[in-house]
């Protein structure tokens, strides 16, 4: 009984326990949202089954889980090592102000995960207080902040930084710089940004002390030193003043040059200082420790194979016995044009090495030892230009003197920059070559790197005067392709381009006084084989003269000349406004003029590869009817056959604003010698004096004209300096001769004096100025120049060298003179004067300029004086 009792209660019981278990297994977990995670508990393994994203509206979603390392299925620990890392990624971003990995809800062993993020904000304003508008156009290209970027404090800190670093360059090293941000309310998560800049006053030096020296004196010391000069002397007035650490570091490396090159090889600056003075000023404190000077013993070459030690002796230039001047042995091995370096890169050997080694250095003595690691001799591999966007870029090739599989050349590869410079197409100034040399297979690269600019230019002005209309319209197109001219389809624009040939078409009027058209084409590759230039041109001219009433009335006989663009007198103004224009214009008294030409130039190798040689046939009518301003003739038709031959060189770098070389030219022009074989006595004719005679004198014009120009431009600072001083000096001279005494030309003679523009072969002569005059002064109305020279010395310095304008300054001093007579001439007899002006090149409108010059010495009986001259369209 008992043992039944006790078998049916265990059954029970078994069933009560498998029904509870069951129950239990089958009753859901609960899902806890927003758990707590206690940090000092023991960390518990979660595998994350989402991750959701707040906060970052300007990323997608799954770009900033990427940042966070973290992705759905990992198995991390929380709290763990992975969630911060996670947030250490967030904030190496420096995108956002605030970040926080939050568990939003858990359910048994996974867990949901939100990335909290807040933005930076954005800039949607920047203003700059406390400077000017040219340093905040500097400061805002330096420092990158742009309105709709981000700002952060690591952005602010540089910005600061590198305003006070832009400052201390140009002397303010106590400027104060607070940059502030402010909500803008009407823009959400977006800042106003206030950028405070107090310059302070520069900082300048008061005071320079140095010590131990005993070679140079304290004055040739501070002369060595360019930028860091004390103030308050005389000697420093032209010299910046200002303290920049950067410049004062090149001072200290400038003083120790000075002593090596003296022999001095070493010498130190023991220690030095810069002490504040006072908030204005500092003081510069240096100890120098001389040494003893040095003297070469011998001179040796080691491993060269190329080039026998005596050229490369010849080319080093030093000496046993000299002092070691460690500057020169810098030059004349690695630096000067002709330095042993180049000598061997002209040859192809671009990775040649020479290493000086200073052997057995005894007392005041040293053995040099030059030791050559010749290498093998690179050719060309690919020639590579980038930037080319106006010229087809065979037009380019052709003028390279590096072609691929040629030897490399230093020289060549200069040149070949000198040559594009010369086309005016590209920038010089950032015109970059790189060469990338590969040793293992012994080739290099030649990476030209342009930036192109506009050429082409066009000048337009127009006007109402009394005369009537008044204009002038130019077009120069510098980049013309003739080939192309009946296919539309290959335009660029509305011309044909890409041949790099030049097309020009003008007009100018100054209604019934003066018109004048002319039609040029030159194309500098005529067949594109070789470098044989072609040029065509025409012209037609048009001038009529004043009525004699009119001419009369005039307080000065010739001042109506003002018509063409010659200088007005006060009496000619007063009259010229009074009388009435309509009786100025006499049509009866005009000069015409028609020309055409062609020419053919031809590149030379001998002497060198910068000279040229052309020819020019041309053909000129000049109709007269009773223009009495010509001396010689009045009325009638006169022809003129002329040859014109011209030798020059020209190796200047740069076109607009040129560092170095040199222009010369020699031209003769000659026609045919009529009065050799036509039976004409002109004795008689001439001293007949009649309209008639002079019609058959002069029907047939003959004359040769000898010219000569030469200008050499001389870097005084560095020529690769953006800021190059340079000297230009000049020589020119012409003389008109004349086959027969009795015969002599009345055109073509040379009209002396002023701008060099105004009058421009008025009256069928050639316009040379001279500064500090009036406009055609020294061969004034009833004179004729038959000969001239001028001489003359200019400093130019660059304002701004950019591709968009070219700006720079000159000071000059020149002298001058014109002879009615060949006879007379006398080189040496000049009119003198002195001044200073500036130049500005605009690629669309050409060379501008305004000078102001004092002319010393009489003409005619009265001084020069002071004159304003103007230029337009070519450089004096």
């Amino acid at each position: 009984m008992h043992t039944k009792l006790l078998f049916i209660l265990s059954v029970i019981l078994a069933a009560g326990f498998f029904t509870s278990a069951a129950q239990t297994q089958e009753q859901p977990l609960d899902t806890i949202y927003n758990p707590t995670v206690i940090y000092s508990a023991i960390p518990k393994k979660y595998e994350i089954a989402g991750i959701s994203v707040k906060g970052g509206t300007n990323y997608e979603d799954f770009v900033l889980i990427g940042y966070s390392g973290l992705t759905v299925g990992e198995t991390i620990e929380i709290p763990g090592s992975e969630i911060t890392d996670a947030m250490k990624r967030f904030w190496r971003q420096g995108l956002f102000s605030d970040v926080s990995i939050v568990l939003t809800k858990i359910y048994g062993n996974k867990a949901w995960l939100e990335i909290r993020l807040k933005q930076q904000p954005r800039i949607s304003q920047i203003n700059y207080h406390g400077i000017k508008k040219s340093e905040r156009e500097e400061l805002e290209t330096r420092l990158g902040l742009v309105k709709g970027n981000q700002i952060t404090p690591n952005i602010v800190d540089r910005a600061v930084k590198l305003i006070k670093q832009h400052f201390d360059e140009k002397g303010f090293k106590n400027a104060v710089v607070q940059i502030k941000q402010k909500d803008d309310l009407a823009h959400e998560n977006e800042v106003i940004v206030d950028i405070d800049i107090d310059k302070k006053e520069k900082v300048k030096v008061h005071k320079i002390y140095i010590d131990g020296n005993h070679v140079l004196s304290d004055n040739k010391i501070q002369r060595v030193m360019k930028k860091t000069n004390e103030k308050g002397k005389l000697i420093n007035l032209f010299r910046t003043k200002k303290f920049v650490e950067d410049n004062y570091k090149a001072d200290k490396e400038r003083i120790i040059d000075k002593y090596n090159e003296l022999g001095y090889r070493d010498a130190i600056i023991v220690s030095d200082s810069v002490v504040r003075y006072n908030d204005k000023t500092v003081d510069v404190y240096i100890k120098i420790d001389e040494g003893r000077k040095y003297y070469l013993r011998d001179i040796s070459w080691v491993g060269n194979t190329v080039y026998p030690t005596e050229v490369l002796s010849a080319v080093l230039g030093m000496h046993p016995g000299e002092v070691y001047n460690q500057k020169l042995l810098r030059k004349r091995t690695l630096e000067d044009e002709d330095a042993v370096a180049n000598l061997y890169m002209d040859k192809g050997y671009l990775f040649f090495q020479l290493v000086p080694i200073e052997n057995n250095v005894m007392n005041d003595s040293i053995d040099l030892e030059l030791r050559m690691m010749e290498g093998p001799q690179a050719r060309i591999n690919k020639v590579v230009i980038n930037g080319n966007d106006r010229l087809y870029e065979h037009v380019i090739r052709r003028e390279l003197r590096t072609k691929p599989g040629e030897l490399f050349s230093k020289s060549d590869l200069m040149r070949s920059a000198r040559e594009i410079a010369q086309t005016g197409h590209f920038d010089p100034e950032t015109m970059d070559i790189k060469p990338q040399p590969n040793e293992e297979n012994g080739t290099v690269d030649l990476i030209y790197n342009l930036q192109s600019k506009a050429n082409d230019q066009i000048e337009f002005s127009a006007g109402w005067g009394q005369t009537g209309v008044i204009g002038k319209l130019s077009l120069k197109f510098t980049n013309f392709s003739m080939r192309n001219l009946l296919n539309p389809k290959s335009y660029k624009g509305i011309i044909p381009q890409g041949d790099g040939q030049t097309f020009t078409i003008s007009a100018q009027t100054n209604a019934k006084y003066y018109q004048s058209y002319s039609l040029s084409f030159f194309d500098p590759w005529f067949g594109g084989k070789r470098p044989n230039s072609l040029s065509v041109s025409a012209y037609y001219s048009r001038q009529t003269a004043v009525s004699s009433s009119f001419y009369n009335n005039s307080f000065n006989p010739y001042a109506y000349s003002g018509l063409y663009g010659n200088s007005y007198n006060n009496g000619y103004l007063n009259d010229y406004y009074q009388n009435s224009m309509e009786n100025a214009i006499d049509p009866d008294k005009w000069l015409q003029m028609v020309g055409v030409s062609v020419g053919f130039g031809k590149r030379l190798n001998w002497p060198d590869d910068y000279f040229t040689f052309s020819a020019e046939l041309g053909y000129q009518l000049y109709m007269l009817k009773n223009w009495e301003y010509l001396y010689y003739m009045q009325n009638g038709t006169s022809h003129s056959i002329t040859l014109g031959l011209t030798l020059a060189r020209n190796s200047i770098d740069n076109p607009i604003y040129t560092r170095r070389g040199s222009q010369f030219s020699m031209s003769l022009q000659l026609t045919p010698p009529y009065s050799l074989w036509d039976k004409k006595n002109y004795k008689e004719l001439s001293e007949k004096g009649t309209a008639a005679a002079k019609k058959d004198m002069y029907k047939w014009i003959e004359y040769y004209k000898f010219k000569f120009k030469s200008k050499v431009y001389i870097p005084l600072t560095s020529a690769e300096s953006q800021h190059t001083l340079v000297l230009m000096t000049r020589a020119d001279f012409g003389l008109l001769g004349s086959y027969n005494k009795y015969k002599k030309s009345p055109f073509e003679t040379f009209y002396v004096g002023g701008d060099g523009m105004t009058g421009s072969y008025t009256y069928a002569q050639e316009t040379i100025g001279l500064r500090g005059y009036e406009n055609g002064s020294l061969t004034p109305w009833g004179k004729d120049g038959y000969a001239y020279t001028r001489l003359g010395f200019e400093l130019h310095f660059p304002l701004l060298l950019q591709p968009s304008s070219t700006i720079y300054a000159l000071a000059f001093v020149e002298g001058g003179n014109a002879w009615t007579s060949l006879s007379n001439f006398d080189p040496f007899s000049l009119k003198r004067s002195a001044g200073a002006g500036v130049r500005i090149f605009l690629p669309m409108i050409g060379m501008m300029g305004i000078d102001w010059a004092y002319g010393f010495d009489k003409v005619f009986g009265e001084r020069g004086g002071s004159h304003i001259h103007f230029i337009l369209g070519q450089e004096f």
